[in-house]
């Protein structure tokens, strides 16, 4: 073999190896050339050339979207890395939403959450008061999930500790959040002793934490507020869990409400 003949044949190999085969083979079942297609989607033929040159090369999500529909094929077939970059892996996969406000969540979410948890049902709010305002016959509903064999907990920050006057004193709002804890423990006397309802209070150690943060599980969904410097918990931000496997976010703001639900006092 030459060596023009040697050369030519690398660059046709090491150019095969580069093509975008998939795109090819959807061009030529639906009887496109690379200058119909670009028509179709509103581009340049050359970049339509580009894409088929280089199967690393990845167009913008609007030109994929147009080019999959003119040749009727999904996106995965084509451009396979565009998907794979959109997939969740890892523990982020838990991340089922993210709201700059727990207001932002809408009120069918919890609802759904809490009529969809069959083994456990855990309010780890400091004062859980707001469940009671947004959700319709609460006390209805938890008295059937519990009749229905569903664990339901709720751990209530102390209206008396420390914690809670001088948080009351950093919000300043009408509401206090000792009144706040107070109707919840009101609500919790209606449902009156029923085996499967427990509540603490968290333990003065722990107040701080419990303060800052609400945990609110719904068997493997959970919502969880970090709550900001100076703001009630609807301004604080809301984050939507749902877990994937051992170790993962889920699990961590478990382990958390766990821990201070195992040194509460029960009421």
């Amino acid at each position: 073999m030459s060596l023009p003949s040697l050369r030519f044949k690398k660059a046709q190999t090491s150019l095969g190896e580069a093509l975008n085969v998939a795109l090819r083979s959807a061009m030529a079942d639906a009887k496109l050339t690379p200058r119909k297609l670009a028509v179709r989607i509103g581009v340049a033929p050359k970049t339509v050339e580009r894409w088929l040159a280089d199967a690393e090369l990845v167009p913008h999500a609007r030109n994929r979207v147009d080019a999959c529909a003119a040749l009727k094929v999904d996106e995965e077939m084509i451009w396979p890395k565009a998907v794979q970059d959109r997939v969740k892996t890892g523990h982020d996969r838990e991340l089922v939403h993210a709201y700059p406000y727990r207001s932002a969540c809408p009120s069918t979410v919890w609802g759904e959450l809490i009529e969809g948890a069959t083994e456990e049902i855990f309010f780890a709010g400091y004062t859980n008061y707001f469940v009671w305002l947004e959700q319709p016959a609460f006390v209805d509903t938890l008295r059937r999930k519990v009749a229905s064999g569903c664990r339901v907990r709720f751990l209530l920050g102390d209206p008396d500790a420390e914690v809670t006057r001088r948080r009351e004193a950093i919000e300043d709002v009408t509401l206090s959040v000792s009144t706040r804890i107070r109707v919840t423990l009101q609500n919790l006397e209606r449902l009156g002793p029923m085996e499967g309802l427990e509540a603490r209070l968290s333990n003065a150690d722990d107040a701080v934490n419990h303060v800052s943060l609400s945990v609110f599980r719904f068997d493997d969904n959970a919502l969880v507020t970090p709550h900001l410097a100076r703001l009630v918990g609807h301004d604080s931000p809301l984050l939507h869990l749902r877990r994937q496997g051992d170790g993962g976010m889920f699990d961590r703001f478990a382990e958390h409400t766990e821990e201070l639900w195992s040194r509460g006092a029960s009421l």
